[in-house]
């Protein structure tokens, strides 16, 4: 009879027997004894690992190795119904992950008998909570209480711990809650410390810092996560949270490349990134192309998801590059009337044809973006027609209603939590009332203006080409130079017609 209970020790020389470490997938270096069988040691582990790292298919498939290995190996079903949780997505999968649950035993009872050690019971305990019968919220409250409880009766469980500041930024959903963030972030810390190789700690210090004011205290985790797991794809792009946050867009380049790389180049969540970074560094020419064969490997008409962001690609594009005649303006997106999309869509459309002097356009794209900010409790569809309503306001030389109308759009925007990535509000608010009062000649309030931009999101190069200009007509050449040359630097490899225009400035 195969024994239970498998040491730390023969757990790690399981790991890494030459057969197996010659075709394991390099997603970081993890501890957790149990009581499964030899021949299931090293797909439970994958599994685990690609949970950590967010690679939640791989993941299951992984778990079903291991519960192939060993029908009655109870964490191997727990790892197979934690891939159906998807926290900081929103997403779920009850059926599937109850499904998984009643092929380890019919009651939850038994299926916790199955597990022969307290420890692994707690486990069970914990998933039988997270897929209890009810609404998702409470469940996830009592799952977290769960792996608290798992983490008192067992300190030294770095897997517990780790899981356990996963569920606590889980609780917050999709919406940034700071406190909830940085307790789970004192807890992954802690993991981090005793095992600088443990992609899950890595993984949850990065999103516990992923905004402008808190993104250089997950740096070093950053740093750290594209070499703890090389070939997971999520953590190649992860790191990017962080580096965007920062406005490090080198380095939001060079990972979601490699991301994109590993995964495919339609559009997507890598690639959209990638994208904006391009434009950021001054790239224009190589994000037309990206942005191109995001299309070209979409198909034709493409999924949704593909369509919801090929057309946020499209609109940041055009938005900060100011090309509005480019004939991307002419591709049909078909996406949702009156979704975020629609709006993005909408405002992209319309302020072009603005800039362009085609009022008929304006006009069909002022009608849609409303349709999207009275359909729904949108703050960002919200702010867009604020901010289409202010720029036309301007062009027809109602300067004092263009102002008041950016200031409400500011006011909510600054009420919304940090974007995680590429931001919602495409033109963003300050930035466009600098730009509004720096062409009014008061380059003083367009320079608190940018630098309120900026304060959003660091390095974003048309606010910062912004607060060059105004700090200059100001007289604060200090301020004005110290924006140039972060532009300058930024912009190292950026298109000459884009230097130049740093150049005439």
């Amino acid at each position: 009879m195969i024994p239970r209970r498998l040491a730390p020790a023969a757990l790690v020389f399981a790991l890494l027997a030459p057969a197996a470490a010659a075709q394991a997938p390099r997603l970081g270096t993890i501890t957790f004894p149990n009581s499964g069988a030899p021949a299931a040691q090293e797909p439970f582990i994958r599994g685990v690992l690609y949970l950590h790292s967010f690679e939640f298919g791989p993941a299951g498939a992984a778990f079903r190795e291991a519960q192939q290995a060993d029908p009655g190996f109870a964490l191997a079903y727990w790892g197979e119904a934690m891939s159906y949780n998807h926290p900081l997505w929103d997403e779920w999968d009850d059926e599937a992950a109850r499904g998984v649950l009643h092929r380890l035993g019919s009651a939850a009872e038994a299926r916790r008998a199955s597990a022969p050690t307290r420890r692994e019971q707690m486990y069970l305990h914990a998933i039988e909570t997270l897929w209890a019968e009810g609404p998702k919220a409470p469940r996830d409250t009592a799952y977290a209480l769960a792996m608290e409880q798992l983490v008192r009766a067992y300190p030294d469980d770095d897997e517990a711990r780790a899981f356990w500041a996963l569920s606590i930024l889980g609780l917050s959903g999709t919406t940034r809650v700071i406190p909830s963030y940085m307790h789970g972030a004192a807890i992954a810390q802690e993991v981090f410390q005793r095992n600088p190789d443990h992609p899950g700690a890595a993984h949850y210090i990065i999103h516990s810092f992923d905004d402008p004011v808190h993104a250089p205290l997950g740096l070093p985790a950053a740093r750290a996560y594209s070499t703890i797991a090389p070939d997971a794809a999520h953590a190649q792009h992860m790191t990017t949270h962080i580096f965007l946050a920062m406005g490090m867009w080198d380095d939001v380049v060079s990972q979601n490349e490699i991301a994109a790389g590993l995964t495919g180049w339609g559009p997507g969540h890598y690639t959209s990134w990638l994208g904006y970074g391009l434009v950021q560094q001054g790239r224009h020419a190589a994000a037309r192309e990206h942005l191109e064969r995001a299309r070209r490997e979409m198909g034709s008409p493409g999924r949704p998801g593909q369509r919801r962001y090929l057309t946020s690609m499209r609109a940041h594009y055009v938005l900060d590059t100011e090309r509005w005649d480019d004939p991307v303006l002419e591709w049909t997106m078909n996406v949702e009337p009156g979704s975020d999309a629609a709006a993005t869509d909408a405002f992209a459309l319309g302020y072009a044809a603005l800039r362009r002097g085609d009022r008929g356009a304006v006009a069909t794209q002022v009608a849609r973006l409303q349709t999207a900010a009275d359909s729904g409790d949108s703050p960002a569809a919200r702010v867009l027609a604020l901010n289409l309503a202010a720029a036309i306001a301007a062009e027809d030389g109602a300067f004092a209603r263009a102002e008041q109308l950016l200031k409400d759009a500011a006011d909510i925007e600054d009420g919304l939590p940090a974007a995680y990535g590429p931001p919602d509000i495409v033109k963003p608010s300050w930035e466009l009332l600098g730009e509004l009062l720096l062409a009014k000649g008061r380059a003083a309030e367009a320079q608190t203006a940018f630098a309120h931009a900026l304060a959003l999101a660091p390095k974003r190069a048309l606010s910062l080409r912004g607060l060059v200009a105004a700090a200059t007509a100001a007289g604060d050449r200090t301020v004005a130079e110290r924006a140039r040359q972060d532009l300058a630097a930024i912009w190292h490899a950026a298109d000459d017609a884009v230097r130049r225009t740093l150049a005439a400035r």
